[in-house]
């Protein structure tokens, strides 16, 4: 929920892709959009992983799994930390402000 500022989005790819090649990931895409940037890569184990940048710097991590066999999952045992936003609609766009994510060129 970090607002991450236009002039921020890159070094954030950058930052995410360097930790990305040094875990062994194999880069697949990089989208230099400057209004929707993302990278795409893919594990040793075949998981997908991506970072988009959408709207406003609403920042999305997400991961594509392998060919899995369905199987039943517990409910978690612990209360979240941090709004699930279970239930809504649309996720709200980014409202935490850092000091520097946020910040906007020098």
């Amino acid at each position: 929920m970090t607002i991450v500022s236009a002039e921020r989005r890159g070094n954030l790819l950058g930052v995410v892709d360097r930790s990305w090649r040094k875990s062994g990931y194999r880069m697949k895409s990089i989208n230099n959009d400057p209004d929707v940037p993302a990278i795409f890569a893919q594990t040793e184990d075949g998981f997908g992983v991506s970072l988009i940048v959408g709207g406003e710097g609403q920042v999305f991590f997400e991961v594509d799994t392998p060919c899995v066999e369905e199987s039943e999952v517990a409910e978690s045992t612990t209360q979240a930390t941090a709004p699930t936003y279970e239930g809504m609609e649309h996720i709200p766009r980014p409202n935490i402000h850092s000091p520097f994510w946020s910040a906007g060129a020098p």
